[in-house]
């Protein structure tokens, strides 16, 4: 099953705030269109926000990320909470057995 992690450097002062709109807006629309997300922290001490996502089903992860960003309740987030976001970092991880 695909795994990422996502790292996002949030704009100082507004990590709190980006936290609760994900928490709101962004993980429900993605766990509604089937990705599943184990776990998200906050660095304070970086002003980052990392957070893991998977998706095991019958669409390409590319397919399933254009309709999420395609999607109108993702269209209608306003104000949009990737406003917080510095930089953002994606990488797809592989298990060590």
């Amino acid at each position: 099953m695909p795994i990422q992690m996502r790292i996002y450097t949030i704009n100082r002062g507004a990590l709190d705030d980006f936290a609760a709109a994900w928490k709101k807006t962004i993980k429900p629309l993605r766990e509604k269109l089937g990705f599943t997300i184990p776990a998200a922290w906050t660095l304070p001490s970086t002003n980052q926000f990392v957070w893991l996502m998977q998706y095991d089903g019958p669409e390409s992860w590319e397919d399933l990320d254009r309709a999420y960003f395609s999607h109108p309740d993702r269209l209608a987030m306003s104000p949009d909470p990737a406003r917080h976001i510095a930089r953002m970092e994606e990488y797809f991880m592989d298990p060590v057995t």
